[in-house]
């Protein structure tokens, strides 16, 4: 199991965390001041950042290659690049954006839940592949790129039959390894696996929103094991960062009544 190292403050419900540098950059649900910055070693508050015009926030990632932040924003079906002093562009998907990742070639993933596509762009904007999922893909979350071309997929919502984290091929046309199915709290199954992060040995790690957890699972998608737990948990988690250099997890737990209320940041030793 991984050991909490240390918990970020309660605020505002958290929608996305990432590090970028000496710093660690936390989303939350806010009119301005959305972005907080904490030091990376002594997870002391920096400074607030505030990203206008942003409204629906999904998700968030980084790219230390160009030195920015990435956040998908779902009412204006936009992503926005943020660089570290605040200053922000931003571009239209022209689908509904939800998870994001960065790939090896520095380019932005966006996977597009609804529509379930997987769109990939430039660190500026254009619009480089557009692939559609298969079709038992339904509601995909997350995706992130592997080197071998390949992605890794969660996919399934609470009313869905079938809840799983799926490698596809490059072209993204088939399944080629996959672990879950029908939805439970079993080793082998999930209940809204709704995030994702790959270390350098490309283990998966994945966060089971209803079921409180996050599993850890092999490049071919094995269960490995269970990193964090609901004992270390106050509410749900649904967002995760994995700052491989320091191995520490950051796992976003928030409180859900009829809405999300409230959030925080759990850093895990891993």
């Amino acid at each position: 199991m991984g050991q909490v190292v240390h918990t970020l403050p309660e605020g505002r419900p958290v929608l996305g965390v990432t590090s970028l540098g000496d710093e660690v950059f936390l989303l939350r649900l806010k009119e301005r001041d959305q972005l907080e910055v904490y030091d990376v070693i002594t997870y002391r508050f920096v400074r607030y950042i505030t990203a206008p015009n942003i409204r629906g926030f999904a998700d968030m990632t980084s790219c230390e290659h160009c030195r920015c932040l990435y956040i998908s924003a779902c009412y204006g079906m936009c992503i926005h690049r943020v660089d570290v002093q605040g200053a922000t562009t931003q571009w239209p998907v022209n689908d509904e954006p939800h998870g994001l990742s960065v790939t090896k070639a520095h380019n932005v993933l966006v996977t597009c839940r609804i529509v379930r596509k997987i769109k990939e762009f430039n660190s500026h904007g254009a619009l480089l592949h557009e692939m559609t999922l298969p079709d038992d893909v339904i509601n995909p979350w997350h995706a992130i790129q592997l080197t071998s071309g390949q992605y890794v997929v969660c996919h399934g919502d609470v009313g869905d039959a079938v809840h799983r984290v799926g490698v596809t091929s490059a072209d993204c046309t088939h399944i080629v390894h996959s672990h879950g199915g029908q939805r439970g709290s079993d080793t082998g199954q999930y209940y809204v696996p709704c995030h994702l992060a790959v270390d350098d040995n490309e283990f998966v790690f994945v966060v089971d929103v209803v079921n409180r957890r996050v599993t850890l699972l092999s490049r071919s998608l094995d269960y490995i094991r269970q990193v964090v737990s609901l004992d270390t948990l106050k509410w749900l988690p649904c967002r995760l960062h994995l700052d491989i250099h320091r191995r520490r997890l950051y796992v976003v737990d928030n409180e859900y009544k009829d809405d999300w209320t409230a959030g925080r940041v759990v850093v895990f030793s891993v």
